[in-house]
């Protein structure tokens, strides 16, 4: 996918667009969303969304039943199935390309995170940052 030429604007910038557009995915992707979303860069190239109270009642029951696994295995296929959408949202916003994108949930505290990796920045000789290690 090329990358956006016009980042959408969002008056409370593009942190807070990004939370807006987790939100109106998984409201349109599970019939509602979170009822809170925060956004925030983790270094250069990573962001990631906070949400919280992001879960069905039907998959609070089953938490409640101790099926909080099958609760996660579930929302894990349903974001691969989406993924590309939510992709594109974030990449159109923040003007990056993603380079991974991952999701996570934590049904007992009915926490989902959403975690995009960017490709890196070229510096101004034209040369990527270097990556450290491991």
């Amino acid at each position: 996918m090329s990358e956006a030429k016009n980042p959408i604007q969002h008056a409370g910038g593009p942190l807070s667009a990004v939370s807006a557009a987790m939100v109106a995915l998984h409201k349109e992707q599970f019939g509602r969303g979170p009822t809170t979303a925060r956004s925030n860069f983790a270094g250069p190239d990573t962001l990631v969304c906070i949400m919280q109270d992001a879960f069905l009642p039907a998959e609070r029951s089953m938490v409640e039943m101790g099926e909080a696994h099958r609760v996660r295995e579930t929302r894990m296929w349903f974001q691969v199935a989406t993924s590309k959408r939510f992709i594109e949202a974030v990449e159109q916003i923040v003007n990056r390309k993603v380079f991974s994108f991952a999701s996570a949930s934590d049904p007992p505290k009915g926490v989902v995170m959403e975690i995009f990796v960017f490709e890196p920045v070229a510096s101004q000789n034209g040369s990527t940052p270097e990556q450290s290690p491991d």
